[in-house]
């Protein structure tokens, strides 16, 4: 029996004493916490105090809870996604991409009409509301099973300059930067990352468990004069990627000296 005499709520108090005992390896990961009439019998509490306290555990993210079979200690999910967020382009001119763009699309892509909303308006340098086209694709990697959502929102503007995109805005994005170019385009990106707990949809489409973030990457696609043209969004499971960049330095300008 372990003497439970931190300060807090009791279930708090419980919480704290199968966090440690968690964190210094009594539990290991995968193993199966003791029953709910072990931990009652253990820390000397009731029943609603224990569920209570795993219920903290679960929302931290440190145990999963199966249905049936009992409470487990998180164990790593797998192997990680190492996943290229460079572009690069053939000798032919046709560009290319890695990382997610070569993963099995788990079902055919979904095309909509849309409109920006007060983010993606800022991301587009457009006005709220304006319209978008549209593309969602659910993919996933064969090697580690890892899943991520991938939209891509094309501007009217952009699609009235180059009618392919209207006619078709599933087109796959390495072949959408073929087209800006073939328009006239000289493109560049950029790119953001930020951590968030997902929408239950993104929740049951990547297959989350409790307290997992997603990792929601933002390119967007600039052109002549800097235009913003397209975005697209990326959203995975954060502990099950890892994304890679090519950084290089921008050349300075040069400076004129006064004669």
């Amino acid at each position: 029996m372990s003497e439970i005499q931190r300060p807090g709520a009791l279930y708090q108090q419980v919480a704290a004493a199968i966090r440690e005992a968690i964190l210094s390896g009594e539990y290991e990961p995968g193993a199966p916490l003791p029953s709910e009439a072990q931990l009652m019998e253990r820390y000397q509490v009731s029943r609603p105090t224990v569920r209570n306290a795993v219920a903290a555990l679960r929302s931290e993210g440190l145990i999963d809870v199966r249905h049936g079979k009992g409470s487990f200690v998180r164990a790593d999910r797998g192997p990680t996604a190492e996943i290229s967020r460079s572009v690069g382009r053939t000798s032919a001119g046709h560009f290319t991409l890695h990382g997610v763009a070569a993963w099995q699309q788990t079902e055919e892509p979904t095309t909509y009409r849309t409109h920006a909303t007060e983010t993606t308006a800022h991301q587009l340098e457009l006005k709220a509301e304006d319209a978008l086209f549209g593309c969602d694709r659910l993919l996933a990697d064969p090697a580690t099973g890892t899943r991520a959502m991938h939209r891509t929102l094309i501007p009217f503007t952009t699609a009235d300059a180059v009618p392919a995109l209207a006619e078709a805005p599933d087109t796959e994005p390495a072949s959408v930067y073929t087209l800006l170019t073939k328009a006239g385009h000289k493109l560049w990106w950029s790119e953001t990352v930020r951590a968030r707990m997902p929408l239950p949809d993104e929740r049951t489409a990547l297959r989350l468990p409790d307290a997992t973030p997603v990792l929601h990457v933002s390119r967007v696609t600039c052109g002549t004069d800097d235009q913003a043209l397209i975005l697209e969004e990326l959203r995975i499971p954060a502990d099950r990627a890892e994304l890679t960049y090519r950084i290089t330095a921008d050349k300075e300008p040069t400076r004129r000296t006064k004669a």
